[in-house]
């Protein structure tokens, strides 16, 4: 056997050069066989050695944030930024009194004056980093005077921006400091060091964290098990805003103090690891991952584990309707569970973003899922099409959108269903980062010096990969989540081997790779995970990922047993036909009221057995201004049958009544009725009754035109 086996070497050697030619012409590659495995998240031991990730003793980042500059978003993401920079939240320093330089406190070199809380900074986070995408230059200038003006008003002592808190900031006590509004003005200062590297931000930052040791120390409260922590009082409830923004400048300077001033921290935050700490839906949605956050220097198993133990409660209970999202508007409130219930832009943003940190923190792809439900679902329905306009509340069955207050139904009165440019005091200036925090997410990292693409988008992205950190392109082309197929084309600076990671959704089943129009079988697991693909790669190299998107019912017991329709990341609405009627506002920056012109009290007509069998999907051509999120352009629409319950209605106030048990009897006849994706319905009805004639369907109850509930609940 030994003599057999170097006489092969010895043949293989001889006619080598005459395969390796035989492979080029066929197309194939001399090298070894693509290594291609199904894995839960990318390495979570490993530390990526091209690019700033987590030092020791956090631990390992399994999904590494690329510089700013290392992706270009293309197609309907980068529609979504355009509008936006075109928009009202473009223009917001034409609009909001928040934003007006004059005596303005975040400008001051004392930090006195006036509008000195969180919207400055809440509107400088989405707007500077949009601006540093689209590579705005006069956007961009706009945000260089706002940071500008922090940097010359930091004190002596470290302290930064506003000296007075907000007056009804009811816990913050005289000689209190209200560090919320700061916590968010450093992710702006992180944008901003992304993009330019000026050194001034990590020295601002660096007196700050030693301004803020010397200030928790000193508290009353220090010591205590959990200091009082009242819902409003959000630098407690949001204090994990404050741990990212400590260990994002430790990642960067090794300062081991910064450590022990996260500890102290945390210690003084709201206890989001015993459970929730919190009703109001916006610190629910931004701070519940605040133990997990933590984890990283902890390494607590508890710690880990209660941002899905908290996501998921949160769910159980408040959040059995589509759109990724919970109802409370703005708190929960028992009793008050249902597809009418509504939930701040705000809360939709900031839901977003604890997702993709938490993605970042864990590597686990059931996060990225959760944020495109909602990103997709509900956040584009939360502003006009045009970017013109945002409501403060959004909620799955949203018929009406008028300004009348809607309280008691819903918690908070006032004209919270407005589509305006100016009403809203944090929603305007707060949602800006939704889009332009996705799009710096379309691609990681990863420890293994590899690349993870991870929310798929028309995109380009260069980065630093393999063992050498070979600068290599990769251009994606793909009208995801409306179509199946990502086509991805690299371009190395020269032959590497590194690792290609390919997020798979846990809703799909089977999906198909080819890597230059060869198949790649895939031993697909359960749940949700990713595509690792290593080999050596080439300028030239094609992979086309199909994700195959099914139709898919989910039944929410809890709310009727209504129905939610789904096909892949989508979940789809009844077409309404829409009537706008302007409402105030400005000649230039007008505010809408969004009225049916057409019945939307429809239950659907489900086929027995396969369900799914009850629609017909349609494929329409993709729109020419990359503008899906509209009934104009959507791309795929479902057609169905629907019979009218006109018992359903609206109440004295104009809210929707809540949805009843299924079958819903209703003796009206079958009809032809659209559904188009949630995402693109500012009305909407998306938990369906399923409606009924026979005698097991349960009558449909009108209420009473008085609300039964108390507008004090």
């Amino acid at each position: 056997m030994p003599h057999l086996s170097s006489s092969f070497r010895r043949a293989r050697r001889a006619v080598g050069p005459w395969l390796l030619l035989l492979g080029a012409a066929a197309g194939l590659r001399a090298e070894p066989d693509n290594a291609v495995e199904f894995v839960a998240t990318p390495p979570v031991d490993r530390r990526n050695t091209h690019y700033i990730s987590n030092r020791a003793p956090l631990a390992p980042t399994p999904l590494v944030p690329l510089p700013l500059r290392a992706i270009r978003p293309g197609g309907w993401l980068r529609q979504q930024l355009e509008l936006q920079a075109d928009g009202f939240h473009g223009h917001f320093a034409e609009i909001s009194k928040f934003l007006k330089k004059e005596k303005n406190a975040w400008l001051d070199l004392r930090g006195e004056g006036d509008h000195g809380w969180e919207e400055v900074p809440y509107w400088l986070k989405g707007f500077a980093h949009n601006a540093y995408l689209l590579g705005r230059q006069d956007q961009i200038a706009e945000a260089q005077a706002w940071f500008e003006g922090v940097f010359a008003g930091q004190q002596p002592d470290g302290w930064f921006g506003p000296r007075k808190a907000k007056p009804s900031v009811r816990s913050v006590r005289e000689g209190e400091r209200d560090l919320w509004p700061n916590m968010i003005m450093l992710f702006a200062l992180q944008s901003y060091y992304d993009y330019s590297d000026d050194v001034r931000v990590l020295e601002l930052m660096r007196r700050y964290a030693r301004w803020q040791m010397d200030y928790l120390r000193s508290r009353p409260e220090r010591g205590a098990t959990r200091p009082e922590t009242p819902y409003w009082n959000w630098q407690q409830q949001r204090a994990g805003d404050a741990l990212w923004n400590v260990y994002w400048l430790y990642n960067r300077t090794g300062d081991e103090s910064l450590l022990a001033l996260a500890r102290e921290i945390f210690a003084w935050s709201a206890d989001w690891t015993s459970g929730l700490a919190s009703a109001h839906n916006v610190n629910v949605a931004q701070s519940f991952d605040t133990a997990a956050i933590f984890w990283q220097q902890s390494h607590d198993p508890r710690h880990l584990a209660s941002a899905e133990r908290n996501w998921t409660s949160v769910r159980a209970e408040y959040g059995q309707v589509p759109g990724g999202m919970f109802g409370a508007d703005e708190q929960f409130r028992p009793g008050f569970t249902g597809p009418r219930q509504a939930v701040e832009t705000c809360g939709i943003v900031e839901e977003m973003l604890s997702d993709e940190q938490l993605l970042q923190v864990t590597g686990d792809p059931r996060w990225a899922d959760r944020a495109e439900n909602v990103a997709f679902n509900s956040f584009p329905a939360s502003m006009t099409a045009d970017l013109r306009g945002v409501r403060y509340l959004t909620a799955p069955n949203q018929p009406l959108s008028d300004g009348a207050s809607k309280a008691p139904g819903i918690r908070n009165a006032g004209a919270m269903f407005l589509m305006s440019p100016s009403r809203y005091r944090c929603c305007q200036h707060n949602f800006g980062h939704g889009w332009p925090y996705l799009a710096s997410s379309l691609w990681f990292a990863t420890g293994d010096d590899g690349v993870a693409a991870v929310f798929y988008g028309e995109s380009e992205v260069t980065a630093r990969v393999g063992a050498r950190g070979t600068e290599t392109r990769i251009t994606a082309q793909t009208h995801y989540p409306f179509d199946e197929t990502v086509r991805l084309k690299l371009s190395p600076a020269e032959a590497t081997r590194f690792p290609l990671y390919l997020r798979v959704p846990e809703w799909c089943r089977d999906p198909q790779l080819t890597v230059n129009g060869r198949t790649i079988g895939i031993r697909r697991t359960p749940g949700p995970g990713f595509v690792r693909l290593e080999r050596t790669w080439r300028a030239g190299d094609a992979v086309e990922l199909t994700l195959p998107m099914r139709l898919q019912l989910r039944r929410w017991e809890k709310n009727g047993g209504s129905v939610s329709v789904d096909r892949g990341p989508l979940t789809f609405s009844l077409q309404i036909k829409e009537d706008y009627r302007r409402a105030g506002g400005s000649e230039a920056w007008p505010s809408w009221e969004i009225w049916p012109a057409s019945p939307w009290n429809f239950g659907l007509v489900l086929a027995p057995g396969d369900e799914t069998r009850s629609f017909a999907v349609e494929t329409r051509p993709w729109p020419a201004d990359d503008r899906p999120f509209t009934q104009a352009g959507a791309p795929i629409v479902l057609h169905a049958r629907g019979r009218r319950i006109r018992e359903w209605g609206l109440d004295s106030r104009g809210l929707i009544d809540e949805v009843q048990r299924s079958p819903a009897f209703t003796p009206e006849p079958a009809v032809p009725i659209t559904l188009i994706p949630m995402g693109a319905a500012r009305l909407r009805i998306s938990a369906f009754p399923v409606a009924g004639d026979k005698p097991e369907a349960h009558a449909w109850i009108k209420p009473s035109a008085a609300p039964a509930a108390s507008a004090k609940n």
